[in-house]
């Protein structure tokens, strides 16, 4: 059984991408009083905009709480291997032990794998497992 890590969206990158209320009303505001007061906006453009702007808040609501399930789904999976034997790729080579710690690093869970021979790896990714036993 594998397991993939969830890879989260960078912040700076989000951050461009994210425009909020504050944001909206000022473009609307200018958008207001920069138009002519013998031909004012139509309504129809007015409720367009006002529905893709509600559209937007809620689809980045929804990817924040699928970001959220995601991690919390990585972190039930990553306990769910404490005790259980596992391979592991670490630099070039497999190792093969028991899952005997799991802590957080970062927003990722990472293990600590006791092989029978040899000292623990630890600081091993849930992507780096490829196989359970």
């Amino acid at each position: 059984m594998a397991l993939n890590s969830v890879s989260t969206v960078s912040s700076a990158a989000n951050a461009q991408a994210h425009i909020n209320q504050q944001d909206f009303l000022k473009i609307l505001l200018t958008q207001l009083n920069a138009q002519d007061p013998l031909k004012p906006m139509d309504n129809t453009a007015f409720v367009a905009q006002l529905a893709q702007f509600s559209q937007l808040a809620q689809t980045q609501e929804l990817s924040a709480n699928i970001n959220q399930l995601l991690a919390v789904q990585t972190a039930v999976q990553s306990v769910s291997l404490l005790g259980h034997t596992v391979s592991v790729a670490s630099g070039g080579n497999v190792a093969t032990g028991s899952v005997t710690d799991i802590s957080v690093s970062g927003n990722a869970p990472v293990l600590t794998v006791h092989p029978a021979s040899g000292t623990d790896l630890t600081g091993v990714a849930l992507k780096q497992v490829f196989d359970i036993r």
